[in-house]
């Protein structure tokens, strides 16, 4: 009679997954506002911001605003393009020195970053392929599409001798008062919803407000999305953690991974 075969050592089990933060501090970076809320809390805190606010100030305000309240981990929606490791360009809008500035040092806690527009675009996101459209100093915008985030730059297409940013952001409304602003976006955003196969459309940004009757399609943001996006940052697996310290390592490579077509 044989012996039975001896059974294969188990596989290692591979390292469990962090567990997300429990508190976490949402920071909605603009143009001319400040905004924070952190986990638990119901009504955020807001300060002014401007073209002088550095990020040291910023992260000055934000301690004091959020002085009272607990959090492990902070999330910060950034009016500028974000690399894995923060600001890659200087916001227009806003002071000098965010590019290399050290968040998670400042804070002393763990940071994640990405533009307001994506974070925003997050707290918004029921499900589908979304097209998410940020009215404020310029226009913000993202894709997501079956839970893939991909940050775009529509404001940079051209639009009658301007582009949409100046269109569709402040230095139009201005130019133009709210009925034709409002035209102007009644003309756009079906076009952009077309153009990127949308399923919805979501407006948001701190003009949003200013529109009566969204577009067919599309529905305007709760204040609160923002938020909720910097919430649901921390759930987003490969999105790079800033550590604040020597350790802070520069991200894995992508695993491979199949192809979807979305």
């Amino acid at each position: 009679m044989t012996s039975p075969a001896p059974a294969s050592p188990p596989e290692a089990d591979a390292a469990p997954k962090p567990e997300p933060p429990k508190a976490i501090l949402a920071v909605d970076v603009g143009g001319t506002g400040l905004k924070v809320l952190a986990t638990g809390q119901s009504e955020p805190r807001r300060r002014a911001s401007g073209p002088a606010m550095t990020p040291q100030e910023m992260v000055a305000q934000v301690r004091e605003m959020a002085a009272d309240w607990g959090y492990e981990a902070v999330s910060i929606g950034y009016p500028g393009q974000v690399g894995d490791h923060g600001p890659r360009s200087e916001p227009g809008n806003l002071g000098p020195g965010w590019v290399g500035f050290n968040f998670a040092a400042a804070f002393d806690r763990p940071v994640r970053i990405v533009n307001d527009a994506v974070m925003q675009a997050l707290g918004s996101y029921d499900g589908g392929r979304m097209l998410f459209l940020g009215l404020g100093t310029g226009l913000g915008s993202a894709l997501i599409a079956e839970n893939v985030l991909v940050p775009l730059e529509l404001g940079q297409i051209p639009y009658r001798r301007r582009t949409l940013s100046e269109a569709l952001g402040r230095a139009g409304l201005e130019r133009w008062g709210k009925k034709k602003w409002r035209r102007v976006i009644d003309e756009v955003v079906p076009s952009l919803m077309a153009a990127t196969l949308a399923d919805y459309v979501v407006i948001g940004g701190g003009n949003a407000k200013r529109i009566k009757n969204p577009p067919g399609g599309s529905r305007l943001s709760n204040n609160l999305t923002a938020f909720r996006g910097g919430f649901r940052l921390w759930h987003v697996e490969d999105v790079h953690t800033l550590l604040g310290d020597d350790n802070d390592q520069p991200p894995a490579p992508p695993k491979p991974a199949e192809w979807r077509l979305i």
